[in-house]
């Protein structure tokens, strides 16, 4: 029985993308490019409709076809009805639309949200993202950080070397991984604390450069190796493209080296590498906690464009395992 008349179902197919998106969010104009490269599916896309009208619509993303969903990204109400009514019926979406797609017995992935830079200032922006973050925390998942977003855009001056490091690409895997595993140590990064507390620096600085870095479509030969006069590694910089955008995928300082300033010498020339390429923007992200990194990034010419937030549910969660 449904007392509302609230209907909940996938999309059936591209026909429905433009309903879909009568519930505005940045992600609207990637839909089409997602749903053709299989980063998304139909299946995956999910409404709440009362009659013509979108209540509440959900969908997952994975980085590439055939792979399983890796981010829950949009999770959307209809602002103009604010209240636990709209809640209600986000919870209920989310709960009918997971049954579904995830596995029995996994891990729901995270979920990710943008959101504007300073959304607790404005009244309506807040309520919408309190809303949000109330459904899924029904759901059982818990805030785990809080995300600057970052852009560079040509014409902003790139800060020559200073001459203290010198640079030469990364060699392979192996070293990659090594220099990882190194700044790990002392890590400023949510969610690489997450996931040291489950497993050793080695294996999470593998994992992220198997599930991650080997994957991105640009040239590895634009990875760069900061060193010290007398050859020593001192930090790295993975200027990098994905399928959206240009931009500084990692980036550390061996913890040896901390505090020097290093820092801006590697973001330079990671920035530098991607101005070279003309691309229209570089992207990069931050914990709003890493406040060195966040200092790094505004001294080297980037702005804040927006915040993420994250939420996670805990390992030992799975997905409605009971139903």
């Amino acid at each position: 029985m449904n007392p509302d008349n609230l209907i909940m179902r996938p999309i059936a197919g591209r026909a429905e993308l433009d309903l879909f998106r009568r519930l505005p969010y940045v992600l609207n104009d990637e839909l089409d490019d997602d749903l053709a490269s299989g980063r998304r599916r139909p299946e995956w896309m999910w409404m709440a409709l009362r009659g013509d009208r979108l209540v509440a619509r959900l969908a997952w993303w994975a980085p590439r076809a055939g792979e399983a969903p890796a981010l829950l990204d949009i999770l959307d109400l209809d602002d103009t009805t604010p209240g636990p009514a709209s809640i209600d019926a986000g919870v209920r979406l989310y709960e009918t639309a997971s049954a579904a797609v995830l596995p029995v017995g996994v891990r729901p992935p995270e979920y990710n949200v943008f959101v504007p830079p300073r959304w607790r200032d404005e009244a309506e922006a807040r309520r919408a993202v309190e809303d949000r973050v109330a459904v899924l925390e029904r759901a059982g998942a818990r805030l785990l950080v809080e995300r600057l977003r970052l852009e560079w855009r040509p014409g902003t001056p790139i800060a020559p070397s200073s001459g203290r490091l010198a640079f030469r690409p990364v060699t392979g895997r192996q070293e990659l991984v090594a220099l990882m595993t190194l700044v790990l140590d002392g890590t400023l990064d949510a969610h690489s604390r997450a996931e040291l507390v489950h497993m050793s620096a080695e294996r999470a600085a593998a994992q992220h450069y198997d599930d991650e870095l080997a994957h991105y479509p640009s040239p590895r030969e634009w990875w760069r190796i900061g060193t010290s006069p007398e050859g020593e590694p001192v930090g790295f910089v993975i200027p990098a493209r994905n399928a959206y955008n240009a931009m500084i995928a990692y980036i550390g300082v061996v913890p040896a080296h901390r505090g020097r300033g290093h820092i801006d010498d590697l973001l330079a020339e990671g920035t530098r590498i991607l101005a070279g390429q003309g691309v229209p923007r570089v992207r990069a992200a931050t914990d709003v906690g890493n406040v060195p990194m966040a200092r790094a990034f505004l001294r080297s010419g980037y702005e804040v464009i927006g915040q993420r937030i994250d939420m996670t549910w805990n390992e030992n969660a799975s997905q409605y395992a009971s139903q």
